[in-house]
């Protein structure tokens, strides 16, 4: 028994269809709402607070998508106590007592903005915790939900590839509608991020914003947010290996201070259908060469 089994079990979950219609995996790692009783106890801000770094409700926007031959991640443990779409290691020496691991990544830009593996704050800033934590924690957490996911995600990942020769990820997220910047311009309805070109096909992205902006979204590509480590970790375009970042903006599905669905949220989800079915029309010979994945 670790000390999450029962609060999170399952810390993820894979709905994965009988029949596959696409090599295409819907994830969903930023959406977990299921706080442990321990991390609460810690934090030094409440659970209202700790909820602004969440995609809240982006894994139910695409959970639809299983019924159509379609597979979907969601992680049900939050961001804000681990992040799985940073590093295994990127971790702040100031956060813990102990020495971290001499391969921990101490120095990213990540850390420096409180946002590592093991947040120090939540999304608009607010330090998370009121004393040091001990390293074996973090080390703990990442043992027991950060590696276990990516092993999953990437055997999901790999059977796609074995199957179909190609394999197309799309990372679900979602954005504040404003910046903590007041400079920043009003951000788009949906931000599509593919490292700049890197981490996919031009073909993906060219499909996403088609499909979107045929619906009536506002577009972005990159900016500000270009992809994070998921994306740039399993998009290896060459190999038949490709992963395209969503960035959809909250205040189009819900009310961000109240945290509630608001009457668009259907409609939305079935707009990921017609996105799902678009992308699954795409020639898989012009995805890449087949190249069995690594484990």
């Amino acid at each position: 028994m670790t000390q999450f089994d029962g609060e999170l079990s399952p810390p993820f979950e894979i709905v994965e269809p009988a029949n596959w219609r696409a090599p295409i995996i819907f994830n969903s790692p930023h959406s977990g709402s299921v706080y442990p009783a321990e991390f609460l106890s810690a934090s030094r801000i409440d659970v209202t607070a700790l909820r602004r770094s969440e995609d809240s409700f982006m894994d139910e926007l695409i959970a639809g998508l299983s019924d159509r031959g379609f597979p979907v991640v969601r992680v049900h443990f939050p961001r804000s106590y681990v992040d799985v779409n940073r590093e295994p290691y990127e971790l702040d020496p100031r956060m813990f007592n102990g020495r971290l691991p001499s391969f921990a990544n101490t120095r990213s830009m990540r850390v420096a903005g409180g946002l590592g593996t093991i947040p120090r704050v939540v999304g608009d800033g607010q330090e998370i915790y009121r004393e040091r934590l001990d390293v074996d924690d973090a080390l703990t957490r990442i043992e027991a939900l950060y590696k276990p996911y990516h092993r999953a995600l990437r055997r999901l990942i790999n059977k796609a590839h074995q199957t179909f020769g190609t394999v197309i990820l799309v990372d679900c997220h979602s954005m504040p509608s404003i910046g903590i910047s007041r400079e920043e311009p009003r951000r788009p309805d949906v931000v599509v991020g593919d490292r700049y070109g890197t981490s996919c096909a031009t073909i993906l992205a060219e499909v996403v914003e088609h499909t979107f902006g045929g619906l009536g979204y506002s577009l972005g590509r990159n900016k500000p947010y270009a992809g994070g480590f998921i994306t740039e970790h399993y998009g290896n375009p060459a190999s038949g290996l490709h992963a395209i970042q969503i960035e959809l903006n909250r205040a189009i599905y819900m009310d961000e201070r109240r945290r509630e669905r608001t009457a668009r949220f259907n409609q939305i989800a079935a707009d990921f259908t017609v996105l799902a079915d678009a992308l699954a029309k795409i020639p898989l010979d012009s995805l890449g060469p087949f190249q069995a994945a690594a484990e």
